[in-house]
């Protein structure tokens, strides 16, 4: 495989908010996620906005992993510790393996901008050959913690899709 730049990753992004998939709220963070994204060369292919609901967090992040519809599954919502915060254990549920890098990463960089990052709940893990990573629900901390993890993201993907050529850097 060759370089980061050669593939057009494919990304979904799930909006996990009660309030935005009610209709009472806009979802701004999706939006700016998807933005980033594409500025960065990925292709946004699959994009909704869900209730924070175990089950139905589950059965989304499955569906995209087991059908190869993405490379890079961004959750953004429900990361924290409110009683219907529970993207992260869902996201547990479905990753076969943990990357804790990427969110210890997150909250390190976090906690110099805003106390709050200490009760960040959110993860990253692999499920097959795709990336998931839990981001905040605000458009500003969901910008500023993809941005964190943004630099590894593509070697990250290449790695986990069998990538086996010599890491350099």
């Amino acid at each position: 495989m060759g370089s980061s730049t050669d593939k057009n990753f494919r990304a979904a992004i799930i909006t996990v908010s009660d309030r935005c998939s009610e209709g009472k709220r806009n979802d701004k963070t999706g939006q700016c996620l998807k933005e980033l994204l594409e500025q960065e060369g990925f292709n946004v292919v699959y994009y909704t906005v869900i209730p924070d609901d175990l089950t139905t967090i589950i059965n989304t992040l499955t569906y995209l992993c087991e059908n190869r519809t993405c490379d890079l599954i961004l959750t953004n919502g429900g990361t924290g510790v409110s009683p219907r915060d529970v993207t992260p254990e869902a996201t547990k549920e479905v990753i076969e393996r943990e990357i804790p890098g990427m969110a210890e990463a997150m909250r390190m960089e976090s906690l110099k901008i805003t106390p709050h990052a200490m009760i960040s709940r959110a993860v990253a893990g692999i499920r097959g050959t795709t990336l998931i990573v839990n981001l905040p629900g605000s458009p500003k901390g969901a910008v500023e913690n993809y941005r964190v993890i943004s630099p590894a993201l593509k070697h990250a993907i290449e790695k986990i899709q069998g990538d086996d050529t010599e890491c350099t850097s």
